[in-house]
């Protein structure tokens, strides 16, 4: 039971780590009670979507460093920044590989028919990025009621089509469920059949990103073949297939590779000598186990994941109590308005760390010498708000990797 190195939390930032560090060699135990945030939300890779359009990534994230010494970007570097994207992206070869734009950021359609700046994109939705009006067709589904086709057409200028859907019975349907029907021959071929009828010219078709788990671009080549036109997926609501591709992939390779994954486990309580964990409890109830490493990673993610807790005084980190940054009261975690041009001060909270990413207090010190810190579970940053959450969970996780094998 005992690991070099136990990394708690299996979001992006964990995956990352677990791959930068089975890749140096270590025997690595991953633990998470979930999947993180991955499979909700991530159907793109964000890195820094307000980048300035026509400016190159890097420049931008250089940029960004000096304007921001306390993000986490600055604590990683613009050199690991860039190392820890190309060890993601390698992650997926072609077919289903990931797309930069010329080193800046794409402009994606979204099912909420907005436009959304991203860094990386898998070849699905690459065609969605160079729309013409008029020129393209978006599809949505009767018994799907997370895509509304007209309203994102009327965004793009272009028509849409609301489908029956073959059986299905007339109930209503799910994101994961409609994906696996893609994955059936015969429902691929009723569902083509069926746009081919009714294109008007259109040589584009845009579908909610559902083109199955396991080969969407072969879904994608059967229908384009059927339709006689090119197709692309256009990011939903969660949850996001396209991030539960993303998990996948990352947990057959890490298995490959020989990490142990502990998934729907929870850290019960840790064990800690002075400032190191010596070992780590894992609750299965009735069971409960202990698992002991030279070094951890916490990337539990925030509030979402449970990293981050609160009760009516605090905002705490609750598996090793480690000193969170947050507002003095309660009363100034929100503005005075929910929907205001500024950010919440909230959403700034999280573990501090000093420059290799351990966990310090306010002052500055060392809480936990064998403990780092990856994800958006650290503070000093508005991930949601820069659109850099991906990109923060890969950098971080992969840094933060990197540092516990030098300990």
């Amino acid at each position: 039971m005992h690991y070099d190195l136990i990394i708690i939390g299996m979001g992006l930032s964990g995956l990352m780590a677990a791959k930068t560090a089975v890749e140096a060699g270590q025997k690595i135990l991953l633990i998470g009670k979930g999947t993180g945030s991955l499979c909700l939300f991530s159907n793109t890779i964000d890195v820094l979507g307000s980048l300035p359009k026509k400016m190159k990534m890097s420049d931008g994230l250089s940029q960004w460093i000096k304007d921001h010494p306390e993000h986490p970007y600055s604590k990683v570097g613009l050199e690991r920044v860039e190392e820890a994207i190309s060890s993601f992206i390698s992650l997926f070869p072609p077919p289903y590989s990931f797309q930069t734009a010329e080193n800046g950021n794409f402009l994606i359609p979204t099912g909420a028919g907005t436009s959304h700046p991203t860094y990386l994109i898998p070849m699905t939705m690459v065609a969605g990025t160079s729309l013409e009006d008029g020129k393209s067709l978006i599809v949505g589904f009767r018994d799907f009621k997370d895509f509304y086709a007209h309203y994102v057409a009327y965004q793009l200028k272009c028509r849409g089509v609301t489908l029956p859907l073959p059986e299905t019975f007339h109930k209503e349907i799910t994101a994961t469920a409609l994906s696996r029907l893609m994955e059936k021959e015969s429902f691929r071929k009723a569902i083509g059949m069926e746009i081919k009828k009714q294109l008007q010219g259109e040589t584009r078709v845009g579908l909610p990103a559902l083109l199955g788990l396991r080969n969407p671009i072969q879904v994608k080549k059967d229908l384009e073949e059927m339709i006689g036109a090119e197709v692309f997926e256009i990011p939903i609501l969660p949850p996001s297939i396209p991030g539960m591709r993303v998990f996948n992939r990352f947990k057959e390779w890490l298995i490959q590779r020989g990490v142990t994954l502990l998934l729907g486990y929870s850290i019960s309580r840790t064990v800690l000598k002075g400032k190191r964990c010596q070992e780590v409890y894992v609750s299965n109830p009735p069971i409960s186990n202990s698992y002991a490493a030279d070094r951890y990673i916490l990337a539990t993610g925030r509030f979402i994941g449970g990293g981050l807790m609160a009760d009516h005084e605090k905002i705490f980190e609750p598996i090793f109590n480690l000193p969170v940054v947050q507002p003095k009261s309660r009363e100034d975690w929100f503005r005075n308005s929910f929907f205001n041009d500024l950010p919440h001060p909230v959403h700034q909270a999280g573990v501090i760390t000093d420059p290799s990413l351990r966990p310090v207090d306010e002052r500055g010190d060392l809480v936990l010498e064998n403990v780092w810190i990856a994800g958006s579970i650290l503070a000093h940053h508005l991930c949601i708000d820069e659109k850099s959450r991906e990109g923060i969970e890969i950098a971080t996780g992969y840094m933060a990797a990197k540092e516990a094998l030098k300990g």
